[in-house]
């Protein structure tokens, strides 16, 4: 990584960031990373600030990275009731602040879990995401009243510069996730290929013929195409004939 949080100036955290991107396995690596980056870049003097991240992307489970065990924790609960600061900043793609803890009447439940853990003040700010994905920074407060309106805004710019690497780094992880799909999609047609061939070998009927045969062996068995293929394809690569002759 290309230096220290306190190395890093406000003119840089983008490189910063982009470099964050570059170096990190995947994107739960990212966006542990951010978090801790992220909390020490908006912690101010004398109050420390806890952070924690909400990914959501579509048709995937939501991620979750913190800069602690504590904002962890604090992230999870939010999760665990269905709504909070967080979460309706990514629905609503604006900041939500709770100054205090005891004084709002918001998701009570959760704040009132909240604050048995010691929190007086939280803050969600949205990050600006594309093609449907929705993030937020979760910060957390001990202090009441410790988000300023001169905070808010340096949370706010914050957060659209880190956008710029999040965004990046969920297209990487999306460009990845794509191409295992595809490498996982060209094996099975590969197998299941391979089994019809056996079955017109063995059955010696024609390809339409073997791929019925092995489409109705997978519905007697209730198991996926692809696996009844394999298991075809196993029992010839251990010189034993495999069970396809099956009613067409």
């Amino acid at each position: 990584m290309a230096g220290t949080t306190n190395e890093v100036s406000e003119s840089g955290i983008v490189e910063y960031l982009q470099d964050l991107v570059l170096t990190s396995s995947d994107v739960e690596n990212f966006l542990g990373e951010l978090a801790v980056f992220s909390a020490a870049r908006l912690s101010g003097p004398g109050e420390r600030i806890h952070c924690g991240i909400t990914l959501a992307r579509q048709k995937r489970p939501v991620s979750i990275a913190s800069s602690g065990k504590d904002a962890r924790m604090l992230d999870e609960l939010q999760n665990t009731f269905g709504d909070g600061p967080c979460l309706t900043a990514i629905r609503e793609h604006e900041s939500v602040l709770v100054p205090d803890v005891d004084s709002d009447h918001r998701w009570p439940e959760y704040l009132d879990a909240v604050r048995q853990h010691g929190i007086s003040s939280i803050l969600g700010v949205p990050f600006g995401l594309e093609g449907g994905a929705g993030a937020a920074l979760n910060l957390y407060a001990r202090s009441a009243d410790s988000f300023t309106a001169e905070a808010i805004d340096r949370a706010e710019n914050y957060a659209s510069r880190a956008s710029k690497a999040l965004n990046l780094s969920v297209r990487m992880a999306h460009l990845s996730e794509t191409r295992d799909n595809l490498k996982a999609a060209m094996e099975s047609r590969t197998t299941i290929d391979l089994a019809i061939g056996v079955i017109m070998g063995q059955n010696r009927c024609s390809q339409e013929a073997a791929f019925k045969i092995l489409r109705n062996a997978s519905s007697a068995r209730n198991a996926k195409l692809r696996d009844v293929a394999a298991t075809i394809i196993a029992g010839i690569n251990q010189g034993r004939e495999a069970e396809t002759f099956f009613d067409e």
